[in-house]
């Protein structure tokens, strides 16, 4: 007897682990459409507050608000489109990202008159530098690997874009029709709570993603103010760049500064090093350093604050683990994330001592 029940509980760890095994090979066959599935929860947590203002302030039906949000979301990424592809087009023609000798040399004349510049001061930066042996390991052929990438990648973003908006689509009209998928999975006496967590989700992360709209807005307003006083070329172009990494917390705008700077730079060779180059990247990094002051400490709290009712010193902590953890996408998505889990903990273990604390402004 006791042998059987061995046999029965290793068969059944086997099918668990066999189960478990194919779920995961399936799930990772189906990536794409995860993440289109992603997206367009994204998208429709955006759009959410349009619908329902379209319903509940002008009486839209519910079909013919939807209509109308997506043709607006529709219309500004058009919009988006229609004005920096072009001035991407001219940036990367100034680069010549496509050519790498010529974009070796511009660093290599960059570099010379920079340790130049040093040297006047007594400063022997090339010798430093040449010891590091640091322009040889350089690999410029990443830059146009990356563009091809790129443009390899053009041939599903039709199917892909359909895909999004097809799903976001339907996300908005029926709003609970995500819900009711997930419902699937949960005990029935657990629907109801499931069903006020999911509807708390839904508001925090609707002003969240629309919370950081607004952030990108007035970092590239603030960038492009600045960089057009200092008539640094292209400067709509490297404003939005570096408004939207800031999208990545911490590591975001690290990458962007040093992309504004970088491309000031590059973009002023053949001037005189240290009467215009140096000044102007100096008071570029002052604009920069102005809009990651803005963004701190006005842009961020409130937005936190005020959408996903968490502490900024909570959502950094929240944010460094997930970033070690789980790199780069962890960093995206610890905010969304941490505050779902937030509100079921608060529907479904109110009680527990540490979750009142954590949950007490939800």
């Amino acid at each position: 007897m006791n042998s059987k029940l061995i046999a029965n509980g290793i068969l059944r760890a086997v099918a668990i682990i066999l189960g478990i095994t194919l779920l995961l090979w399936f799930l990772y066959k189906i990536q794409s459409v995860i993440g289109y599935i992603a997206i367009a929860a994204v998208i429709s947590l955006i759009g959410r507050p349009v619908v329902l203002f379209l319903e509940r302030r002008l009486k839209f039906k519910n079909t013919f608000a939807v209509i109308v949000t997506m043709v607006i979301l529709i219309g500004l990424f058009i919009g988006l489109l229609a004005l920096f592809i072009p001035l991407i087009m001219k940036q990367g023609h100034n680069l010549s990202l496509l050519n790498i000798e010529e974009l070796q040399s511009n660093m290599e004349s960059l570099y010379i008159e920079i340790t130049d510049y040093f040297n006047m001061h007594q400063i022997d930066l090339e010798r430093s530098i040449k010891e590091s042996n640091f322009l040889s390991k350089i690999d410029y052929s990443l830059i146009p690997n990356f563009l091809n990438s790129v443009v390899s990648g053009l041939g599903s973003f039709s199917i892909g874009l359909f895909s999004v908006l097809f799903i976001s689509f339907f996300f908005l009209k029926d709003s609970r029709l995500f819900e009711s998928g997930v419902l699937t999975f949960i005990p029935e006496n657990k629907e109801s709570g499931w069903k006020n967590s999911s509807t708390k989700i839904k508001d925090l992360l609707s002003r969240y993603f629309v919370g950081l709209i607004f952030q990108i807005l007035i970092l590239f307003i603030i960038y492009t103010i600045g960089l057009l006083i200092l008539d640094v070329e292209n400067a709509i172009v490297i404003a939005f760049l570096c408004a939207l990494l800031n999208l990545v917390p911490y590591v975001g705008p690290l990458v962007g500064g040093f992309l504004m700077l970088t491309l000031t730079m590059t973009s002023n060779l053949g001037e005189s090093f240290s009467a215009v180059i140096l000044p102007k990247t100096f008071w570029v990094f002052i604009v920069f350093i102005i809009g990651q002051l803005v963004d701190n400490f006005f842009s961020q709290p409130i937005i936190f604050s005020k959408s996903v009712k968490s502490h900024p010193l909570e959502i950094f902590l929240v944010i460094l683990i997930t970033g070690i953890l789980f790199g780069i996408i962890g960093l995206m998505l610890a905010v969304p994330a941490y505050t779902a889990i937030k509100v079921i903990l608060k529907e479904f273990l109110s009680e527990n001592k540490i979750v009142k604390k954590l949950t007490k402004n939800l």
